[in-house]
């Protein structure tokens, strides 16, 4: 455990700034002026006001992925994880194959210290991805970290 807690002070994480190029579709941006909004108050990394503005956003639209995903890496970075993996799993459940959800809710559960779980996120972006993409290289990189700093983990390799 203490191994994870390392890991989630040292390991760096995705720039807020990513969170907005792993958008599935574009025209809910459009449509929805509180999904803008968030999505600025997410690249500010400004956490609680993302919160606010994509909650509203959601209540507008409950069935966009894409909002749902950003509304749980707020919650992540804000330091609800609870809320943050009800978000990434309403986003997969809309969209099995939203590649940012993947990506996000697997480096949740690394900080979790859940490294099987995140594993599994892993693997469903090598079989989303058929060419290679961002969030499987991204979420590779930080299970490869994870690995690197967690004694228990280097034991199950």
């Amino acid at each position: 455990m203490l191994a994870a807690l390392a890991f989630a002070c040292t390991a760096p994480l995705a720039p807020a700034a990513w969170a907005v190029d792993t958008e599935e579709t574009p025209a809910a941006s459009q449509a929805n002026p509180a999904y803008v909004a968030g999505k600025q108050a997410v690249a500010a990394e400004d956490w609680n006001n993302a919160i606010t503005l994509l909650s509203k956003a959601v209540l507008r639209d409950d069935s966009n992925a894409d909002i749902h995903n950003l509304l749980g890496f707020s919650y992540r970075h804000a330091g609800d994880f609870e809320r943050a993996f009800v978000h990434y799993n309403r986003a997969l459940a809309l969209n099995p194959r939203h590649r940012g959800a993947h990506e996000y809710i697997g480096v949740a559960y690394l900080l979790q210290g859940d490294l099987p779980k995140a594993e599994e996120h892993l693997a469903a972006l090598e079989k989303i991805c058929l060419v290679p993409c961002e969030e499987y290289e991204d979420l590779k990189k930080e299970i490869d970290a994870y690995r690197e700093h967690s004694p228990s983990a280097a034991r199950r390799r």
